[in-house]
């Protein structure tokens, strides 16, 4: 059995700043990469930044968000700077892992919701 539980959103400011963090536990043999997913209401789930032996950016967070991972503890961290209200949404951490059964997949946090609101 395999979790991903994040932690770290909130409510801030516009300009604000938040760290939310992703910590992966369970029967893990590997993890291949980690990302980071957000969903607006009435929006589709999309992609926010990914990380592996490189890192990728939505164009729309580049300069502003730093994703970043601890191995040893199988975290995956999304440090957001100079957040604007169109940041709000569930933030939901994914992981392409194999397990120690030998299966390999995809899972999924629960969320955190962060809200950027004056």
């Amino acid at each position: 059995q395999v979790q991903l539980v994040e932690s770290g959103g909130g409510l801030v400011q516009p300009g604000g700043s938040l760290r939310p963090s992703c910590a992966a536990s369970g029967s893990i043999f590997m993890i291949y990469s980690m990302a980071w997913y957000r969903q607006a209401p009435g929006k589709q789930r999309e992609l926010v930044a990914g990380i592996s032996r490189t890192t990728n950016y939505d164009d729309s967070v580049k300069g502003r968000f730093t994703i970043s991972r601890d191995n040893a503890k199988n975290t995956v961290y999304l440090q957001m700077s100079s957040l604007k209200p169109e940041d709000s949404a569930v933030y939901y951490c994914n992981a392409d892992l194999q397990a120690t059964t030998g299966r390999r997949f995809m899972a999924w946090g629960q969320g955190t919701q962060v809200t950027v609101s004056s």
